[in-house]
């Protein structure tokens, strides 16, 4: 918990810095940061069992998709940062990535695994970067103050694994889904919802005027949205490990375990967030 808190204290104060240059590039640095290292995790993750990949083309094509969106949002480029602008990028991206691979697989002299390779290389890029790229394009959503929508994002995530925690260890009695996390269970997943739901109504009465769109009936949804799909992601995580047969995707954070952890519940509500924010709150 202490790693965690201070790790999103330094991304939050560079966030709302005054000075533009540190609050835009050390936060593109924290996020090159965190997809470097859970890629790396999670081709560990696959080399654990035994599937083969292209680790440094993975690791490579990460950070150039993160920097790529980073200097389209910001208008780097001479682009307008707009969201179709963003997204039409990284579909161009992928579909370099895609070709890249095959290219890769040409030349390689031993391997004959050429479709798990290029599968497990491209899922990794999908399942980190690519997802965490949405944190980037909440933060620089063009038109409102993106800086509270992240914060609310992270918060409410943050909010729905204490409150699953809390109450699985407290009073949880009925499993999920035991072969693939024993400790989750339908009570822990009860609290996440109310913890997640009461903490975005809070976050919403009190910052609410600096959300453009945001209302308490927005607040319930996305804060059972947001709890629903935080669970997801922890046991889409907990599936991960589960096949290669750890307990934690890495030790970089003591008491947490790697940065696949810290991040699991965060990778999936990215999108919604974003999304939610792009087709209902900013909506004409």
């Amino acid at each position: 918990m202490v790693s965690f808190l201070v790790l999103w204290t330094i991304v939050l104060t560079a966030m709302f810095s005054s000075n533009r240059l540190v609050s835009d590039y050390v936060f593109l640095a924290i996020m090159v940061f965190l997809a470097i290292t859970g890629l790396a995790e999670f081709y560990g993750l696959a080399a654990k069992r035994n599937l083969v990949c292209f680790e440094r083309c993975g690791i490579l094509g990460g950070v150039l998709l993160m920097v790529g969106t980073f200097l389209n949002l910001t208008g780097k480029l001479g682009t307008s940062g707009s969201p179709a602008r963003v997204n039409d990028f990284e579909t161009s991206f992928l579909i370099l990535f895609v070709l890249g691979l095959c290219l890769r697989q040409f030349f390689a002299r031993s391997n004959t695994e050429g479709i798990v390779a290029i599968a497990t290389t491209l899922f990794g890029l999908m399942y980190v970067p690519w997802l965490l790229n949405f944190i980037q394009k909440i933060n620089f959503f063009p038109g409102v103050d993106g800086h509270y929508y992240l914060l609310y994002f992270i918060l409410i995530t943050k909010f729905s694994d204490s409150g699953a925690y809390a109450t699985g260890s407290l009073i949880g009695r009925h499993k999920m889904i035991p072969r693939i996390s024993p400790g989750k269970t339908w009570e822990g997943f009860a609290g996440a919802v109310i913890f997640s739901t009461l903490a975005s109504l809070i976050f919403v009465h009190f910052l609410g005027s600096k959300m453009a769109g945001m209302n308490w009936k927005h607040a319930i949804i996305l804060g059972i949205i947001l709890s629903v799909t935080a669970v997801v992601g922890d046991l889409i995580e907990s599936l991960l490990k589960r096949e290669a047969g750890v307990k934690d995707s890495g030790k970089f954070f003591p008491g947490i375990g790697g940065i696949l952890d810290l991040l699991d519940s965060l990778l999936f509500n990215a999108p919604i967030m974003y999304l939610y924010l792009r087709h209902v709150l900013t909506r004409p």
